[in-house]
């Protein structure tokens, strides 16, 4: 191991995001369900005025209550895992403070829209959930956490023939909008599935106790730059990056 390698004394920090209703907390349920006889858990849930997600998360019995801590927002969910970490940062240190060592924190993020992200202050690696119930097209419409977050999980497969969803095929879709990036299609039901991301966050973890991991910000979309600024390279949404001048708006138009 180099020298100048880290080895991080405190748990894993996993953020879990998603629009409403994709089912971020029974996968976290999930998790529980499948890893705590092996690892020492936390989890922090988000909500906007409740604690709707944590009482679930408890009431399941996949993790004892007090290891589960809510996180009342009171702004956008993005808010608290990205502008002002700070709630959800002293609650996890909270955690760690009143079990000893953990292995894993997950932090559930309320639910968003496409463009949420948590910071790379916050949490060291992080999954985006989508749902088939959601519609097979999500998946093409892009963001930074379908993009660029570290898994991309596609959640409720078992629903897929009851709402005309060709799951296959929003799982290719999803790893081409990702450029191969991994991607996990997922049902409570199927046990394979499970498997796939109870390994991968097993392999995340295992890469980030070595001090070789670092977190990656999925961020927003790179900026256009328009005003006057000739010649900029930037992304469209079919893939391609080229370059083309944008002239200055007319004086007294676009007010």
């Amino acid at each position: 191991m180099p020298e100048n390698t880290t080895v991080p004394t405190r748990a894993m920090r996993l953020g879990v995001a998603g629009p409403v209703g994709t089912g971020k907390s029974s996968l976290i349920a999930t998790l529980c369900q499948a890893l705590s006889g092996e690892l020492r858990l936390g989890v922090i849930t988000n909500d906007i005025y409740t604690d709707e997600d944590a009482r679930f998360l408890k009431s399941a019995g996949v993790l004892d209550p007090e290891r589960i801590r809510p996180v009342e927002t009171g702004a956008c969910p993005h808010t608290a895992i990205r502008d002002d970490v700070t709630a959800n940062l002293l609650a996890a240190e909270d955690l760690e403070a009143d079990f000893g060592s953990l292995d894993l924190v997950i932090i559930e993020s309320g639910g968003d829209n496409l463009t949420a992200t948590f910071s790379p202050a916050l949490v060291d690696a992080q999954l985006f959930v989508l749902d088939v119930a959601g519609g097979g097209d999500v998946v093409r419409k892009g963001g930074p956490g379908i993009a660029r977050a570290d898994l991309l999980v596609i959640n409720k497969t078992d629903l897929g023939e009851h709402v005309g969803v060709d799951v296959e095929r929003m799982a290719r879709e999803g790893r081409a909008a990702r450029a191969g990036g991994p991607v996990v299609a997922l049902s409570r039901h199927d046990t394979a599935s499970i498997r796939m991301l109870t390994g991968w966050v097993r392999e995340t973890l295992a890469h980030y106790r070595t001090g070789h991991h670092t977190p990656v910000d999925p961020g927003p979309m790179a900026p256009h730059i328009h005003a006057g600024r000739t010649g900029q390279p930037h992304p469209h949404a079919d893939g391609t990056t080229h370059a083309h001048d944008h002239a200055p708006a007319e004086a007294g138009q676009g007010t």
